[in-house]
């Protein structure tokens, strides 16, 4: 059974001894109410039980909601501090030190080759910090000037790209933040975009943005698939929620809101913008009313245990 499972079984046992005979136990109760049609029941909860639940009450006011535009994208090393390392005479490779993977040092040796012309062994060294990312070499090789031996990457910094479809060109621009993430392994980091790419690439139809990280700590792997969230606009509303609040009751959209008891009624509410947190209320809320932000489904789980079997029904 999962976690929600086991707050909806006890959240419904709480409130069935709330609902019970024994009307001086004060943890759960129903009241009805008769000033609407519509779902007029109001519950109260105790402390005790609002505090087990993780049921929080916060107060609706003004709110900023910011848009924002999800693209889709990878890590990649920067062109600049990538070196590609070749020999410099056609020779046996005679010692290898260094591996894919390895943090090498500008000047450190990585391998010793034979020359073939004068048979003297000369060194292979990194022309930078970094790390190896491929290697082309084994010892007893016999290895030529034509191609790279090892490829070494600056990693300390990477950049982000990501995919900008054509519905999007004219709303993603230089400077605005992004909030960059890993969702499979909760990496996230807010950046800004350094660059959009002045074309559109033939073959995908999309044109490309870039948001350069800094990766000291090397948790930005080149080839990671990653989203961003792009913040295009932002604006103050004068009643704005959690969107964790929102609930369905009988295909109307409700908010559970603090009566002068104390209690928590269903409220319809007609809602506007939103992003991945916050929603504006048009409608059926005020500011200053207070109303519950998180597991309001407990309360939910409440209304429909009465409408499928309790003392009083819709």
């Amino acid at each position: 059974m999962n976690l929600i499972g086991k707050f909806l079984i006890g959240a419904i046992f709480f409130f069935s001894v709330g609902c019970s005979d024994d009307q001086n136990n004060d943890a759960v109760e129903t009241e009805e109410h008769h000033e609407t049609e519509e779902h007029s029941e109001a519950i109260k909860i105790s402390d005790e039980v609002m505090k087990e639940f993780g049921i929080e009450v916060k107060e609706a006011g003004p709110g900023v909601i910011k848009s924002h535009i999800d693209l889709t994208g990878e890590i990649i090393a920067e062109p600049s501090r990538i070196s590609h390392i070749i020999p410099r005479f056609n020779g046996i490779v005679k010692e290898v030190y260094k591996t894919v993977g390895d943090k090498v040092s500008k000047g450190e040796t990585l391998a010793i080759i034979e020359s073939n012309e004068s048979l003297a062994p000369y060194e292979v060294q990194s022309l930078i910090d970094g790390t190896i990312i491929e290697m082309h070499m084994t010892q007893g090789e016999l290895i030529g000037n034509e191609a790279h031996a090892f490829t070494i990457a600056d990693l300390n910094k990477v950049w982000a790209n990501f995919n900008i479809y054509q519905k999007d060109l004219g709303k993603i621009k230089v400077g605005q933040r992004a909030s960059v993430s890993v969702g499979s392994m909760d990496i996230e980091e807010t950046g800004t975009i350094s660059y959009v790419s002045p074309i559109v690439d033939e073959k995908t139809r999309t044109a490309t943005a870039r948001v350069i990280l800094n990766n000291q700590t090397g948790k930005w792997l080149p080839g990671m698939f990653i989203t961003a969230n792009v913040y295009v606009s932002e604006k103050k509303y004068p009643v704005v929620v959690e969107k964790t609040a929102l609930q369905t009751l009988e295909e109307q959209v409700v908010v559970f809101v603090k009566d002068e008891d104390g209690g928590f009624r269903p409220q319809a509410v007609k809602t506007g913008n939103e992003n991945n947190d916050n929603i504006e209320i048009l409608s059926g809320l005020n500011a200053g009313d207070q109303y519950v932000s998180k597991n309001s489904f407990i309360l939910k789980a409440e209304i429909l245990k009465e409408s499928f079997g309790g003392d009083h029904g819709h």
